[in-house]
C-alpha cells in the first residue's frame, strides 16, 4: 500500500500501469472514511470509433475498480475544473495530461493554443489544491528522436509540461511494467 501524498504525478509509457495506480490511490482514499469523495477529470475526447471504444472500456473498468469515483470530462480548462472540484475531503485524479496537451496544441477543431499559460495555471492549481491531487501523464521522450518537426515539437512540449508538473507535485512516480519507481518523495 502507498500513503497518499498532497499531490502525486504518475508518469510512464503507454500501458505501464499509470491509470491503475491512480485508481488504487483513489480507492484507498475512498476506503478510509465515508466522508471522502473522489473525482476523475478525464481529458480524452472520442474523435473516432477506436477512441470511443477505448473510453467506454476505461469507464466500465473504472466502475468496477473504483465504484465511488465520479467522472468529469474536461478536455481544455483543466486548472479551472481542478480548482472547482478540489476540497479537503475530495481526491482529484487527472487522466491524462498528455491528452490534455494534445487538445491544446492539436485541437481537432479550432486554433492551437500556447500551452505555457495553461501549464502555469495548472501548476498553480496543483499547489493551491485543498485536497490531494493525482495526475497521470505519458513519458514519450525515452525513445529515438522522432521524424517530423511537429512531432519533435510535441515531444519537447510534453517534456516541458512533465517537468513543470513534477516540480509542482510532492511525489513523482514513474511506472514501468506495472511497477512503481519513486522519483520524488514529499519532504
Amino acid at each position: 500500500m502507498v500513503d497518499i501524498a498532497r499531490s502525486e504525478f504518475i508518469l510512464g509509457g503507454q500501458k505501464s500501469g499509470k491509470s491503475r495506480r491512480a485508481e488504487m490511490i483513489a480507492r484507498r482514499w475512498l476506503d478510509t472514511t465515508v466522508a471522502h469523495r473522489a473525482v476523475l477529470i478525464a481529458t480524452g475526447q472520442a474523435w473516432d470509433d477506436e477512441m470511443r471504444e477505448r473510453i467506454e472500456r476505461h469507464q466500465r473498468d473504472r466502475m468496477v475498480r473504483v465504484p465511488g469515483m465520479v467522472t468529469v470530462e474536461e478536455p481544455v480548462a483543466l486548472a479551472e475544473v481542478l480548482q472547482k472540484h478540489s476540497s479537503p475531503q475530495t481526491l482529484v485524479v487527472v487522466d491524462c495530461l498528455t491528452l490534455w496537451l494534445t487538445n491544446l496544441l492539436m485541437p481537432a477543431h479550432g486554433v492551437p493554443l500556447d500551452a505555457q499559460g495553461p501549464t502555469k495555471a495548472l501548476c498553480q492549481a496543483i499547489e493551491q489544491a485543498k485536497g490531494p491531487v493525482v495526475l497521470v501523464g505519458n513519458e514519450i521522450g525515452l525513445g529515438v528522436i522522432p521524424l517530423g518537426r511537429e512531432v519533435r515539437d510535441f515531444v519537447d512540449a510534453l517534456g516541458g509540461l512533465n517537468q513543470a508538473v513534477a516540480a509542482a507535485c510532492a511525489r513523482v512516480t514513474f511506472m514501468a511494467a506495472g511497477l512503481p519507481l519513486t522519483l520524488k518523495e514529499p519532504g
